[in-house]
């Protein structure tokens, strides 16, 4: 049904089809960012417009259930060794993580795009400065080039040693 997606129990699919009709509520066949942001776990989350905005690419106003589940694929576990292509794999995670840093879609997170995500997930908990300083130390750590931008190679090396596949979960089937 679904491709790039490794195989997925019909009771999986059922229930994420489910979860589609249950968040549709005017029956429309189609989500809009309105369906989308009642999502608690997105509403919460600092990041959540960035990930909303993934279930419209190309200034499309609906997300249909194929787009729907494109974009949570990213979020289930990944189980076994899969092939790079699959959506659900690992580089796929990092490229789809990537992207929510990169809003220009420039292939690089410059440092205004770093500091506007760590000023999203940190809030007022820091003083500018000290956001300021993160960030530059950020991409200094990751930026093996000296552009003082992190491009996805460097990105995918200064996560390497993260559980990107327990970070990036969405319990979404509620």
């Amino acid at each position: 049904l679904i491709p790039l997606f490794r195989p997925v129990s019909q009771a999986s699919l059922a229930r994420l089809y489910q979860r589609f009709q249950a968040l549709d509520k005017d029956d429309k066949g189609y989500l809009t960012r309105y369906d989308l942001e009642g999502i608690g776990e997105l509403a919460v989350n600092p990041i959540g417009d960035r990930i909303v905005n993934a279930f419209f690419p190309n200034g499309s106003e609906v997300a249909d259930f194929r787009s729907f589940a494109r974009v949570l694929a990213h979020f289930r576990p990944v189980e076994g060794p899969g092939n790079s292509e699959d959506i659900n794999s690992r580089l796929s995670k990092l490229k789809f993580a990537f992207q929510l840093y990169d809003q220009d879609k420039d292939g690089k997170i410059s440092r205004a795009e770093m500091l506007q995500v760590l000023r999203m997930m940190v809030g007022i908990q820091v003083t500018d400065d000290q956001l300021e300083n993160i960030t530059d130390r950020t991409i200094q750590e990751a930026d093996r080039d000296g552009d003082n931008a992190i491009s996805f190679e460097e990105f995918a090396k200064s996560v390497e040693k993260l559980n990107i596949e327990r970070k990036m979960s969405l319990r979404i089937l509620k």
